[in-house]
């Protein structure tokens, strides 16, 4: 029975984490030995970790003994690329000093295949595999677009992001499989890299499981949802971080409310609440909105609103858009790299509006209050995004020389699944 190793830092609460559970309980309905490697084994999904799937909990290593792991891993012409961001680096990032156990994993347990999400951790995982010495399939997975990873950094993070961009080119193209999860996020790694686009697969998230019917069907998680006053409730979902720009949200709700009387739902939670809060309070729509923190079953939430709304500056996809439009919920976005306008095609299921602009996004939100698209018609949009679909990609992807059909087709959307060998 084929063992696969999904890895990622932990189970924190957010999208990549997510796929990587739903991931786990596809392969194992595929008959497959899943092992869930984790740095930390804690995070707000550690109790979603599904039945039948192994945690393995690696160890840290003292940071010099990282950085010289990983220049022994490295092929030589890596030493420059590797320089700035890991040798040199006053604070190397806090993933790399767990390749150590990662290899003794790999050479231990030789899984048939890894998958790894976040750029530091599929570099780890690739340089893990070469210390090993084992022939376990790595694939690694891009779940945002990096250019504006360095946009958001502060300064000084921007600049590490920008000298581990060459590095990620050089340590990539070793991968057996590369994936990115919109076509958006594939075209900017392999433009901001320098790595071939046809090494890059598109595969989208494994968003709409079978259980998502189920669980829209429970308990609401706020009673703004159920109350019976008809004042519309909109709810948006997400890390309360600067990537979401739930500023921009508040600001264009406080807008919308001057037309009509609304209630505003954020789910998440975050480093930024106590600036929202304050903004709240500025704006003077408190007794409207509420950020009720993290929620375990959005889908309560999602399938009893009016509208959902993705106000971000950039996504990798934009999964909790595809599971609002699954629970037949409209929806309305910002036309940000990368996913919305593939998930939306172009505003056919939701309006789209550029990025950061308040007075459009409070127009569509009106709009779309007024005139929604049928639950049905979005109902059938997000099941385009099934777990089903998204796992079986990823198995031929890994394990068949035969291409993916879907990610295949991607070829004429912008997409590639070039070889992967």
């Amino acid at each position: 029975m084929p063992r696969i190793a999904l890895y990622t830092p932990s189970f924190a609460g957010g999208g990549a984490e997510r796929v990587m559970l739903y991931l786990a309980e596809g392969f194992i309905a595929h008959g497959h030995q899943v092992d869930m490697v984790v740095n930390e084994a804690e995070g707000a999904f550690r109790d979603q970790v599904p039945d039948g799937a192994r945690i393995v909990k690696l160890d840290p290593a003292r940071p010099l003994g990282g950085r010289l792991l990983i220049l022994s891993a490295s092929a030589w012409s890596d030493w420059k690329a590797l320089a700035r961001p890991v040798l040199f680096a006053h604070k190397p990032d806090r993933q790399f000093p767990y390749l150590a156990s990662l290899a003794r994993y790999l050479r231990a347990q030789r899984p048939d295949a890894l998958i790894a999400a976040n750029s530091y951790c599929n570099l780890t995982a690739l340089w893990a595999k070469r210390l090993a010495r084992v022939s376990t399939r790595v694939m690694v997975t891009e779940h945002n677009s990096l250019s504006f990873k360095i946009i958001q950094k502060s300064v000084k993070g921007a600049a590490r992001w920008r000298a581990l961009l060459p590095l990620i080119g050089r340590v990539y193209s070793r991968a057996d499989a590369v994936v990115a999860v919109s076509n958006g996020v594939a075209d900017d790694l392999s433009a901001i890299t320098g790595l071939p686009r046809g090494r890059i697969a598109t595969i989208y998230n494994p968003v709409i499981t079978p259980e998502l019917a189920a669980r829209a069907r429970e308990p609401a998680p706020h009673p703004w949802l159920t109350a019976r006053d008809g004042i519309p409730v909109i709810v948006a979902a997400g890390r309360l971080a600067p990537q979401k720009n739930f500023s921009l949200l508040l600001q264009a709700f406080a807008l919308l409310r001057r037309q009509q009387p609304a209630r505003l739902l954020i789910l998440g939670e975050g480093r930024q609440r106590a600036q929202l809060e304050a903004l709240i309070g500025e704006l003077g729509i408190g007794g409207d909105l509420a950020l009720p923190g993290f929620v375990s079953n959005p889908y309560a939430a999602f399938s009893r609103a009016s509208l959902f709304v993705l106000s971000s500056d950039f996504e990798g996809l934009g999964n909790a858009l595809i599971e609002a439009m699954a629970c037949g919920c409209p929806v309305v976005s910002t036309d940000c790299p990368s996913g919305p306008a593939e998930i939306l095609e172009g505003g056919r299921f939701g309006e789209l509006v550029p990025p950061n602009d308040a007075e459009a996004l409070s127009a569509a939100m009106l709009r779309a209050l007024d005139a929604p698209v049928a639950a049905e018609v979005l109902r059938r949009r997000g099941a385009d995004f099934t777990l089903e679909r998204s796992v079986e990609q990823y198995l031929a992807l890994l394990f068949d020389k035969r291409q993916p059909r879907e990610a295949a087709a991607c070829r004429s959307a912008g997409g590639a699944l070039g070889d992967h060998h």
